[in-house]
């Protein structure tokens, strides 16, 4: 019998990781442009400054669990699948339920509405049937 070599990364995954890069990336840009049009009355650093480094952090943490779930860490997948089923709904809420000015309210919908549909498709190709048995560890 022959020993099984290291398996080959699927395309979907490929795919589903660059969905999500995607998404993050313009999800990020959506947060930050909310962020500079929010009317902040009182300390305003100190509300720029804690949002940006919790920007930072979930952003790092999202980008390290994409690398560590292209490398084949199931857990990895389950982290970023529920993730993405509370960004979904984080940001159809948000699309609906705050009032912007204009140009923000645009900005923000074309975000969310990109980074929504990127995240659902990066989830689906996650699960698919060649997908699934990458994730052996």
């Amino acid at each position: 019998m022959e020993a099984a070599g290291p398996v080959a990364r699927p395309d979907d995954v490929d795919t589903g990781f660059w969905l999500w890069l995607v998404a993050t990336t313009v999800m990020v840009i959506g947060y930050v442009v909310d962020l500079a049009t929010l009317p902040v009355a009182g300390p305003g650093a100190l509300v720029y400054g804690v949002s940006g480094i919790f920007l930072f952090v979930v952003a790092s943490v999202v980008v390290t669990f994409l690398f560590l779930m292209r490398e084949g860490y199931r857990w990895a997948r389950t982290l970023l699948t529920g993730g993405g089923a509370a960004t979904i709904v984080y940001a159809l809420t948000n699309l609906f339920g705050v009032d912007r000015p204009a140009v923000a309210a645009f900005v923000f919908a074309v975000t969310a509405i990109i980074g929504a549909v990127c995240v659902a498709g990066g989830v689906y190709l996650l699960h698919r049937k060649d997908a699934h048995a990458f994730f052996t560890r």
